[in-house]
């Protein structure tokens, strides 16, 4: 309720808020009960009520005859209707309740329709029905009602996008799901994907076509607000949805980026990634340097001083597929295009002996930047974490900027396992300012110093680029 009273003094443009509730409860009057006056209550223009279309829920779950239930749909959607409401209804579990008896899943639309639904949504609340079961019954729903039919598709057999395609196919013209596919279990059907197919391979019209530009960049702000990892593997707005690492694939998309693109990154925000790999070819280096230089040719000086870099960090165990930021200031440096933004004067990190089970890690730092010191220090969930804190608070008075940034994923592979402890390793870091995404590396023997490495990189980059 308190989010309903907020959104109120906001302006949403082309939104329709919506309330979501039940049906009123079992042998009550539809104007006594407290579900339905709270969702009066938000005064929303538009509410969306659920209520049973499986007649096993009905009888197991809410204790009732398949009759009462008819009139509770029906009581519910006719109340906010008298009430000058649009009216959603979600059929729930329509899908499982029409394989189980279809006259009863149809008679709840009916019930829906009679009250004056506006839309009735076909939901697959349990996720386990395929596309074609999904296509054939929302076709049969859409020939047999004359009103709007909707889908809501859950993710728990993998297709909740094709399921949502092909009720679109079948008739349906209205689709629920959630940015990112978050939700119950395996997640809703996810709009990130939805979106773009439906827009710009089926030339339906979904969102204003300016915004479609806008689906990447919201969607790793949606993960930000939800504080979780963004999925980078998610078709069109992953960090790898355009992402090409094979020589045979990256000479293709230079050549002609529809070889093995099937739409413009930039359609939906994103970009095109030609990750640093033992396959990637000389083209691929090439390309890289030229978006630092790119007056630069394969046959020039400055592209073999680099390459033979390239190979003795290599030989030295760096690996810069998915750490292309590391490769890019290495670029910069070999071009003498890089202005380190501090320098290290020292650091320390300490890890103390644990108090109860847990250790306590802290780290100190002396910073300069252009002549002005900073010495901080922070505690942190291990050394590395107290490092990333303490180097971010020292730098915090000289750029604000930092206080948007933080690590996002910190991956450990171990090159020379033969030597046991004293072992060099790989440290991968994946960092975030809320907007981008880029990735570092850092390779020692060391596992502080490697850590160490990967995170300043982190933060010159993020520096170099705001600087740009």
């Amino acid at each position: 309720m308190e989010f309903f009273q907020r959104v109120k003094s906001m302006t949403l443009n082309s939104v329709r808020l919506t309330a979501f509730g039940s049906t009123r409860r079992v042998g009550i009057k539809v104007e006594e009960d407290n579900n339905v006056q709270s969702l009066l209550k938000a005064d929303t223009p538009a509410v969306a009520i659920f209520g049973k279309s499986w007649d096993l829920h009905v009888t197991e779950i809410l204790k009732t005859s398949i009759e009462e239930n008819l009139n509770m749909i029906r009581d519910t959607v006719g109340f906010f209707k008298q009430k000058g409401k649009e009216v959603i209804f979600d059929a729930e579990h329509f899908f499982d309740g029409y394989k189980a008896n279809s006259e009863y899943a149809f008679k709840t639309v009916q019930a829906a329709v009679d009250g004056g639904a506006d839309c009735v949504v076909l939901c697959d609340t349990n996720g386990g029905c395929f596309p074609l079961e999904i296509y054939e019954i929302t076709k049969k729903v859409c020939e047999t009602f004359d009103v709007p039919v909707g889908i809501h598709c859950h993710n728990d057999t993998g297709v909740a996008v094709a399921n949502s395609i092909l009720a679109i196919q079948a008739g349906a013209v209205h689709v629920q799901g959630t940015f990112n596919g978050f939700g119950e279990r395996c997640g809703n059907a996810n709009l990130c994907t939805i979106i773009p197919d439906l827009q710009l391979k089926m030339s339906y019209k979904c969102i204003p076509e300016n915004n479609m530009a806008r689906l990447t960049t919201t969607a790793r702000f949606v993960s930000e607000l939800a504080n979780v990892a963004h999925d980078e593997r998610s078709p069109y707005v992953g960090n790898s949805a355009f992402a090409h690492k094979g020589g045979m694939h990256i000479d293709g998309v230079n050549k002609n980026p529809k070889t093995f693109e099937h739409i413009n990154p930039k359609l939906v925000g994103n970009e095109r990634r030609f990750l640093m790999s033992e396959v990637a070819g000389r083209s691929t280096i090439l390309s890289k340097i030229n978006e630092v230089a790119p007056h630069l040719t394969k046959d020039s000086p400055e592209t073999k001083q680099i390459i033979d870099k390239l190979k003795v960090l290599e030989h030295e165990g760096y690996q810069f597929e998915g750490a292309e930021s590391s490769f890019e200031l290495i670029i910069r440096k070999e071009l003498g295009k890089y202005k380190p933004f501090f320098k290290l004067d020292h650091f320390k990190a300490i890890v103390s002996e644990p108090s109860g089970d847990n250790f306590s890690s802290s780290a100190m730092i002396k910073i300069n930047v252009d002549g002005d010191e900073e010495i901080t220090a922070a505690e942190g969930d291990g050394p590395v974490n107290a490092l990333d804190k303490a180097l971010r608070k020292a730098l915090e008075r000289f750029y604000p900027q930092i206080k948007e940034m933080h690590l996002t994923d910190f991956k450990v592979r171990v090159l020379d396992s033969q030597t046991a402890t004293a072992a060099k390793v790989r440290v991968l870091i994946e960092s975030t300012d809320g907007e981008h995404v880029w990735s570092t590396v850092g390779v020692s023997t060391d596992i502080i110093e490697a850590s160490w490495r990967a995170l300043v990189d982190s933060v010159e980059y993020k520096l170099q680029k705001d600087q740009e």
